[in-house]
């Protein structure tokens, strides 16, 4: 095999822990000694060993003089573990790839030039992309120091969300909705306006046959109007946060459910830049944003996205009275429209799943 194929074995194995690392990087290992594979190793949860470490312990004495695929450069600081430069000198690895450089300042170059000072051949940038790819959330986190956010939309083929009453169960396939809850279980947190709860009473937790991880929900209500049945209230899998605004009278409700983070801002009305700001501040690195045409042209036209999600149902409401997926006003020209690029299509059961990109700078 080249170091094309090995690199790809440590992605896999980053790749199969993402979501499940925040808020640490997705990272796989593999050291390769004689043409032979002789350890590999993943991140699995923030806190426990790193993917070099576990890699290099399977190979043991293979390690020394071995080559080492990484997915992420190696750390070069003590966090909650020891650098994972420092092992890899001292196991003596003869050359070490890594497919992309972190991000993060503490990192940030340090790990590889600690190994070149240490004599070790480092070679960086194979596979580089599908690296990127894989921790984008934690990237853009650490460029920006708030949450990636993607929009999910379910829309028929007509681009509409719900009818005239507000009906839109179901719109997409069994299949399709199996694939949010797969999202879902890879963001931080997943973020609705209290209209979304009011009429389909949600629960946002994630249902996959094997398990998997509830996000934080977030609960955008001014006005801290939340129908106080609410299973978000009284379904404790996963924490619920509810932002409001500063005229909000949150005595009453704290005292009742205790157990609710609330966000009260310093304005009456939510500012959606100043509350991503916050959740930064809270290390909430990735936001899934599931609410209505309201909330979502909120997002849209402020700019603040980082990627679409949109299920296309083969279906037809028709009907100018039919609730569409983006809400708040048009701009006057074509030209003013936000522009993506689409990266993938793809059908999950009977419907279509489209990821788009922003064209513009993201914020």
């Amino acid at each position: 095999m080249n170091k094309e194929n090995y690199m790809d074995i440590a992605l896999s194995l980053a790749q199969s822990t993402i979501g499940q690392t925040s808020p640490n990087p997705s990272v796989g290992a593999v050291v390769v000694k004689d043409g032979r594979i002789v350890g590999m190793g993943s991140h699995l949860r923030a806190g426990h060993s790193h993917a070099e470490v576990i890699a290099l312990n399977q190979a043991g004495d293979n390690g020394k003089d071995a080559e080492v695929y990484v997915t992420l450069e190696p750390c070069a600081h003590y966090g909650k573990t020891p650098p994972c430069a420092d092992l890899l000198i001292e196991r003596h690895v003869k050359k070490v790839y890594i497919a992309c450089v972190d991000p993060n300042p503490q990192v940030a170059g340090k790990g590889i030039a600690k190994l070149q000072q240490a004599g070790i051949e480092v070679e960086v940038g194979t596979r580089e992309a599908r690296a990127l790819e894989i921790n984008k959330h934690f990237f853009h986190y650490m460029a920006h120091k708030r949450p990636y956010v993607t929009l999910k939309v379910a829309m028929t083929l007509d681009g509409k969300t719900a009818t005239k009453t507000g009906d839109s169960k179901w719109i997409t396939s069994k299949e399709a909705r199996q694939d949010v809850h797969r999202e879902r279980a890879i963001h931080d947190a997943i973020m609705v306006g209290v209209n979304t709860v009011q009429l389909d009473n949600p629960q946002l937790t994630t249902r996959l046959p094997q398990g998997g991880i509830n996000p934080i929900r977030i609960i955008l209500d001014t006005h801290l109007s939340i129908n106080q049945t609410s299973n978000l209230l009284h379904n404790h899998q996963a924490p619920t946060w509810i932002v409001c605004g500063s005229k909000a009278d949150t005595s009453a409700f704290q005292t009742k459910f205790p157990h609710v983070k609330l966000l009260q801002q310093a304005t009456p009305n939510i500012l959606l830049p100043e509350l991503l700001d916050q959740l930064g501040e809270m290390k909430i690195q990735s936001l899934y944003v599931e609410g209505g045409r309201t909330l979502h042209g909120s997002f849209v036209s402020e700019k603040l996205f980082q990627s679409c999600h949109w299920y296309i149902a083969p279906k037809l409401l028709g009907g100018a009275d039919a609730q569409t997926t983006v809400g708040g006003s048009s701009p006057e020209k074509m030209i003013d429209a936000s522009q993506l690029v689409i990266t993938s299509v793809e059908q999950i059961g009977t419907d279509i799943k489209v990821i788009a990109y922003p064209t513009q700078e993201v914020k």
